[in-house]
């Protein structure tokens, strides 16, 4: 990340989009945005989506939004509040964030804040139910967190790692006293530009940048075992993911259903390569090169629910004039973007899986936009409950079991600017007669891990004001919905 890209993001210049070679896809504009930037964004445990304002107008750097999909469950025509604003003297661009298993929301640093160059150790987390944000303490002895690679780990483990202190510093959560604990001896390099990828055993995947070392030619990966705290290199690439040529960036790594992480690269002086890692082989395998000199020199990434990978690739380094494709294991296809397209660089974008199977979208403009993919649901990671009781009381909580909560993926990727994983269970209820959608806030969920097919269990607050009646209820994870459930809501 540099300084002109805040700039860059300001002036929308208006490019001509490349011509799509396959129409396989939807985009759905979201009505009613207010006229915010909407930019970094989450998918919270009740269903809502929380937006940050990143406009960049003045005072408006603290604001968040929600979105409330209307009564069938459709966040196209949802309903858009201003929710509490962050503590004074903080607001944040470009930082790491993460919805912890308790159902709060916390961000850490920020490159930016209040529109100056910063890298900044503030931090705040958010509580949905109070709608109040709390000031986190920085790690004792450190002087920047900045854009911050961050994950939660499969115990629900916040793991922060800081853009740009040499030696690599990093740090474990405490959720409950908001202190932090040192981790991540070894690391071959310092955080800056990385992105971490939690793998299926609780490992983090990191294809290193180089940011502090002096080697061009440098295609080092290496992973974090939670169980040591340590980092260990782990060999080379096939090819270089990350730009050498000027700025060290490097492109989301989405892990997929086919047991891959898929990783896209950024070259200011080429075309962008690419390629994934087979995790039960732990190797490398170079995929094609992005056509026309395009790369992800930041940008998202996100697993659809028919399986493919959907990507924002654009020209040069944070140059206007994105481009669309999906990867679906063997062949990158050009697909038509959303209508801004033209006018953004790969470094705007950012990609949420929603509970309904769409993506959505947000480029720091109001022009918010749905994805909605073709094709059928990969298949083998659909959630099962097993209910205690096919009776339940509004207002109250309850135990909800079951398997595959935590879904094969964190599913959504950008890097170290961004973070928004969305691999924890939410629970919704159908009414059967006339259609009628309602989330329950889940917490406290039993793992975190991706890939798990074992045991698991949430907890879940039935809503106090939903209508009493039948409903089906299911689990959702990462857009995949379980079977229906018939339960009594009294």
């Amino acid at each position: 990340m540099r300084t002109s890209r805040l700039l860059r993001m300001a002036l929308m210049v208006a490019t001509a989009m490349l011509t799509a070679a396959a129409a396989q896809s939807q985009w759905t504009p979201a009505q009613n945005v207010p006229a915010i930037g909407a930019g970094a964004m989450a998918l919270l445990t009740d269903g809502r989506v929380l937006i940050h304002d990143e406009s960049g107008n003045p005072g408006t750097w603290g604001n968040w939004w929600t979105l409330t999909p209307d009564l069938n469950g459709n966040y196209a025509t949802g309903t858009w509040t201003q929710v509490a604003s962050l503590p004074s003297g903080y607001g944040p661009l470009y930082f790491g964030s993460a919805v912890l298993p308790d159902g709060r929301y916390i961000i850490e640093g920020g490159e930016y804040n209040l529109g100056a160059y910063a890298w900044t150790t503030k931090g705040a987390i958010y509580d949905p139910v109070a709608n109040t944000w709390t000031s986190v303490a920085p790690p004792p002895g450190w002087v920047s967190i900045g854009d911050a690679p961050s994950a939660v780990l499969t115990n629900g483990t916040f793991f922060l790692g800081s853009c740009c202190m040499d030696p690599p510093a990093a740090v474990l959560l405490n959720a409950e006293n908001l202190t932090w604990t040192p981790t991540g001896s070894g690391k071959f390099d310092i955080y800056v530009e990385e992105g971490l990828t939690l793998l299926p055993g609780g490992k983090l995947l990191d294809v290193d940048t180089y940011g502090n070392i002096n080697d061009p030619n440098g295609k080092n990966w290496e992973t974090y075992d939670p169980g040591t705290g340590d980092w260990t290199v782990q060999g080379s690439t096939p090819v270089q993911l990350w730009d050498s040529c000027a700025s060290h960036e490097i492109g989301p790594a989405v892990l997929m259903a086919n047991g891959t992480s898929y990783q896209a690269g950024a070259n200011s002086c080429g075309a962008g390569h690419t390629a994934y890692y087979t995790v039960s082989t732990a190797t490398w395998t170079a995929g094609p090169d992005f056509p026309d000199s395009l790369n992800i020199g930041d940008g998202p990434g996100a697993l659809e629910t028919n399986g493919n990978v959907l990507l924002m690739a654009s020209p040069g380094l944070y140059q206007t004039g994105s481009v669309f494709f999906e990867w679906n294991g063997s062949t990158l296809t050009q697909i038509p973007g959303p209508p801004n397209a033209p006018n953004d660089s790969s470094y705007y974008g950012h990609m949420l899986m929603l509970p309904n199977g769409q993506i959505l979208f947000t480029d720091f403009s109001n022009d918010v936009e749905l994805f909605t993919s073709t094709g059928s649901q990969y298949t083998g990671w659909t959630p099962t409950v097993l209910l205690s009781s096919t009776t339940l009381v509004r207002g109250h909580t309850y135990t909800i079991s079951g398997s595959k909560f935590n879904g094969v993926s964190q599913n959504n990727a950008y890097g170290d600017d961004f973070q928004d994983a969305s691999n924890y269970p939410l629970i919704r209820f159908v009414n059967p007669t006339t259609g009628q959608v309602y989330y329950g806030r889940t917490h406290d969920h039993s793992t975190m891990a991706v890939g798990y097919s074992g045991p698991t269990y949430t907890h879940l607050d039935v809503p106090s004001g939903m209508p009493a009646g039948g409903y089906n209820l299911q689990v959702v994870v990462n857009g995949i919905a379980s079977a229906s459930y018939l339960v009594a809501i009294h």
